[in-house]
């Protein structure tokens, strides 16, 4: 496999006829505590007065990124092309195969947020490493891949144009109005209120103004920060994270079972580019967050028109649906 980049769109894909065979999600699970299967463990977490680890990274066992190696940049014509180096590795959520994020104590939730910060860390160690996408695909619809909970990481020498978008817009709007583009979002949609589902403690949950699914669902920190890890990486305990992720999940899942949730979180600064404008105030203009995108299969318009996305749920509506449903607490 490689990558190549459309010089388009300037987004990069990975293509290629040698492709790892799918990894077989039957038989004894791989990533259980008792498993026979080995893994290689790059990572583990307890949660606070819990013997043995509740959650861990492990190597893909059938990756699409590889440590190993140069990328080997290289043109092709007008056209870009290099080596799939990078990493890619399953996040194990919970030590347990029926316990996903929405079932887990918000001590385990607090682990696994952990031990996504520590690989995040890690990475940008690697000066190959541009950006450490952290996801979670869950439904057959969405692409889940492991029947255990779980989530996946991937580092790359690119960053997604979607973060490209963010990175951009958040730099531009530093630049008219010396301030924060997420943290007036948020400032505003607390002054209405109409699209929020729960805040907790320094965190928020909303419906954005303009989503690109029904019910597409963000969480951000209520604090200032560009970066997850430094967040996450406190002393102190993410009880509030955990919480409002668990209880955002339970919410969703009124609505539907089937969802994306993407990690956003601001590119490798240790090692910043010297010809891309957008490190520069990286620090003050972007804000990290979480964005939970589900699969509502009832509805059966195309989501996007000629790359016009369409929602046939307004996010006032769907804010309000969400904050009425019934969870666990």
């Amino acid at each position: 496999m490689e990558l190549r980049k459309d010089p388009i769109t300037r987004s990069w894909v990975v293509t290629g006829d040698d492709v790892a065979p799918p990894v077989p999600d039957e038989g004894p699970c791989r990533f259980c505590a008792d498993s026979p299967i080995a893994s290689k463990v790059v990572f583990s977490a307890a949660a606070a007065g819990q013997a043995g680890w509740t959650a861990r990274a492990v190597v893909h066992p059938a990756p699409i990124y590889h440590v190993e190696g140069d990328p080997g940049r290289r043109g092709d014509g007008l056209y870009d092309r290099m080596r799939s180096v990078g990493a890619h590795e399953v996040l194990v959520e919970n030590a347990h195969h029926d316990r996903q994020l929405w079932q887990a104590t918000d001590a385990e939730i607090d682990a696994f947020l952990r031990v996504a910060a520590e690989r995040i860390r890690d990475l940008k160690r690697d000066s190959r490493i541009k950006y450490v996408s952290v996801y979670k695909d869950f439904g057959a619809g969405a692409g889940q891949e492991f029947a255990h909970p779980s989530s996946q990481l991937a580092a790359s020498m690119f960053i997604p144009r979607r973060v490209l978008y963010e990175l951009r817009s958040a730099r531009e709007y530093f630049q008219s109005k010396e301030r924060c583009v997420f943290c007036d979002i948020l400032q505003q949609e607390e002054r209405s209120a109409t699209r929020v589902i729960e805040g907790r403690g320094d965190y928020l949950s909303l419906c954005p103004y303009a989503p690109r699914v029904p019910y597409e669902l963000w969480i951000l920190p209520r604090n200032h920060e560009a970066s997850f890890e430094r967040t996450a990486l406190r002393p102190t305990p993410m009880s509030d994270l955990a919480a409002i992720l668990r209880r955002t999940l339970q919410r969703l899942r009124t609505i539907s079972e089937q969802f994306h949730l993407v990690l956003h979180t601001s590119p490798n600064n240790l090692h910043p580019s010297t010809s891309l404008g957008y490190w520069k105030t990286l620090d003050d203009d972007y804000h990290w967050h979480i964005e939970i995108l589900p699969l509502i299969p009832s509805k059966a318009r195309p989501y996007t028109l000629k790359d016009v996305y369409y929602s046939p749920v307004s996010p006032e509506t769907a804010a309000r649906q969400l904050r009425e449903a019934r969870i666990d607490g």
